[in-house]
C-alpha cells in the first residue's frame, strides 16, 4: 500500500470540504441563490461603485471569463444583476448589482452568517485565522 505526502492530502481534503461546504450552502436556495451566486453578490455589494469588470470578477473567484459568463447569466435573467457598458470603452461591460439583488443578498446574508456559524465554531478562531492565512497563500483572497 502506497502513501501520498502530506501536501496533497491537505488539498485532497480541501476538495471534500469544498464540496461539503457547496451542499451545506445548499440552504440558499430558499432566497433563489446558490453559493456561488452569494459570493458574486458579496464582491458586488462591498465594492464602492456596486460594479465590477466581468474580467476582475472572474480573476476574484477563481473563474475563467467565460467560466463566470455561464454563472452570471442566470443571474441576469432573474434580474439579480444587470450589464453595463464602459462610456469610454465599447470592449469593456460591467456587471451591476440591481435593486432585487441587493434586497436578496440582504435576505440571504442571515441564512449565510447561520450556516457559516454551523459549520465554523467560534470557538476556534485562532485555528481559523491560521486556516485563513494558508488559503490565502493558496490564493483564497476573496474579503
Amino acid at each position: 500500500m502506497s502513501t501520498i505526502n502530506s501536501s496533497l492530502l491537505l488539498l485532497m481534503n480541501i476538495a471534500k470540504v469544498q464540496s461539503i461546504i457547496a451542499r451545506r450552502f445548499d440552504k440558499l436556495s430558499v432566497h433563489g441563490l446558490g453559493f456561488s451566486d452569494f459570493v458574486i453578490l458579496n464582491l458586488l455589494e462591498k465594492n464602492p461603485d456596486e460594479k465590477m469588470r466581468r474580467i476582475d470578477l472572474a480573476e476574484k473567484i477563481g473563474l475563467t471569463a467565460s467560466g463566470v459568463t455561464r454563472l452570471l447569466l442566470p443571474m441576469e435573467k432573474t434580474g439579480l444583476i444587470k450589464r453595463e457598458s464602459n462610456e469610454r470603452d465599447g470592449r469593456v461591460s460591467y456587471v451591476v448589482v440591481t435593486e432585487a439583488g441587493k434586497r436578496i443578498y440582504e435576505e440571504a446574508k442571515h441564512t449565510a452568517e447561520l450556516i457559516a456559524s454551523e459549520l465554523l465554531p467560534a470557538g476556534k478562531a485562532k485555528n481559523l485565522k491560521v486556516l485563513s492565512d494558508i488559503l490565502f497563500e493558496l490564493g483564497g483572497d476573496i474579503q
